[in-house]
């Protein structure tokens, strides 16, 4: 299996870096608890604050994604669903709680005559072309 071995396609990443600014003395009793072996580390204590807050507010968080229409966790736009789309005259509103990913090979004129607004809560994932040709179409 060496050096033979090729990546057909990349793997999305399950994950989205995001960056906090936190006071010295937080970020000190973060690592204190990490020292003191409560958490692997600082990423797992951020993660698991996050998960307890999400958990505290589940029922908001519920309510919220109902009666906003969110599609909730993966969702994927292939050329073939927006082909299909434009097939039938429609139009897209894509709203997700989660990721939303718009395929490598979606170009930004097959997405501007299929997509009329986009809005995401979490992360998408686009090219940077079709990004720019839905940016007056993004929430």
């Amino acid at each position: 299996m060496g050096d033979d071995v090729r990546e057909l396609r990349p793997k999305a990443p399950d994950t989205e870096k995001i960056t906090i600014n936190l006071g010295f003395v937080d970020l000190g009793h973060v690592d204190l608890m990490v020292q003191e072996g409560f958490y692997s580390n600082r990423s797992d204590f951020i993660r698991t604050a996050i998960r307890n807050q999400l958990e505290r507010h589940a029922d908001v968080v519920r309510q919220s994604t109902a009666r906003k229409s969110l599609d909730l966790g993966l969702r994927n736009y292939t050329r073939e669903d927006l082909e299909a789309t434009r097939r039938a005259g429609q139009m897209l509103q894509i709203n997700v709680l989660g990721l939303a990913t718009i395929a490598q090979d979606v170009t930004p004129d097959l997405a501007r005559a299929t997509i009329a607004s986009v809005s995401v809560l979490g992360a998408l994932h686009a090219t940077p072309a079709v990004k720019a040709a839905l940016a007056d179409r993004t929430r």
